[in-house]
């Protein structure tokens, strides 16, 4: 398919650019402690599948689309901020460098978010890169943002728009070998991440994940108003994935060939959410509410609609 370079209707995002830079608070619908949507659609890194990944434009398209929770990454940088990236490195797959050239790969993983400022991470070129992997995914400068700033437009975004609040589902990209190579240590990590939703006051509407169970034994400890999910990749089953947390979270989230019947009866006989990812046919969509899941994450949330038709 040939690569398309594509520019979104920019007025709005212009204006959240610019007012980024200062402090934004939101206050969103009166509730304590929110429930959780009864049934979860997810913009993986917000639509993964048709714009660049984690980025402002990439989470407005889902909010379009009428998502109810946006799916993001998060890493730290050199000078301690919360930025939105999968990858703890600029990606060459589907990243370039500032002057718009690929990054050579003998310099693959060169150019690591945790050793740079943010200033510098900003200037490389998150949207103009043809990926394979997503081919109907389409092409636009862009660039890695804070999380406040996604914050910032999400909320103006939804505001402007008359739409109800979404939900926040913060994956924390940690690794006990990355400790200090990577990302800090996790209590750092989480840490600066709460910092940041305080200061945007969408702290009810957060939820963090993760794989690492350090991350979330932190927040747990530190936080425990904030809701947390438990990323699985693994076979070891739920009792003993739980056990190693060592305590139940909010949402169980395992890869989505891992549900069963069995699965979904566990998890939701112990209060949990059980909502899978990453899901991008809309016959396994079907397939997996049919046999009970509380939720979905896509790359693909323009499937949402015929899902509930």
């Amino acid at each position: 398919m040939k690569a398309i370079l594509y520019t979104l209707p920019v007025a709005f995002i212009l204006s959240i650019a610019c007012t980024s830079s200062k402090t934004m608070s939101f206050t969103p619908p009166a509730a304590t402690t929110p429930p959780l949507p009864e049934f979860d659609l997810e913009g993986h890194r917000g639509a993964r599948g048709l714009l660049p990944e984690n980025t402002v434009p990439a989470m407005l398209k889902a909010l379009e689309l009428g998502v109810t929770t946006l799916e993001m990454d998060a890493h730290i940088s050199q000078d301690g901020q919360v930025l939105l990236s999968h990858d703890p490195f600029i990606n060459r797959e589907h990243e370039l460098l500032p002057s718009g050239e690929e990054i050579p790969q003998k310099d693959a993983k060169k150019y690591v978010l945790y050793q740079m400022p943010y200033s510098q991470i900003r200037q490389f070129d998150a949207g103009s890169k043809f990926y394979s992997k997503f081919p109907e995914q389409r092409l636009m400068k862009a660039y890695k943002p804070l999380l406040a700033e996604v914050i910032d437009s999400v909320q103006a975004y939804l505001q402007n728009h008359g739409l109800p609040q979404v939900f926040y589902n913060i994956e924390t990209k940690s690794s006990p070998a990355g400790d200090g190579k990577y990302h800090p240590a996790p209590e750092e990590f989480v840490d600066r991440l709460v910092a940041v939703l305080d200061a945007k006051n969408i702290r009810p509407y957060a939820i963090i994940q993760s794989f690492d169970p350090r991350t979330l034994q932190a927040l747990h400890r530190k936080h425990p108003d904030i809701k947390t999910s438990l990323l699985v990749e693994n076979t070891k089953g739920l009792e003993k994935n739980l056990d190693l947390l060592g305590f139940t979270p909010h949402i169980y989230s395992p890869y989505y060939k891992l549900v069963s019947p069995a699965l979904v009866e566990a998890t939701q006989g112990r209060g949990m959410k059980l909502v899978p990812w990453t899901v991008n046919s809309l016959e396994e969509m079907r397939r997996l509410k049919q046999l009970g899941v509380d939720g979905l994450i896509s790359d693909y949330p323009n499937l949402y609609k015929a899902l509930s038709l």
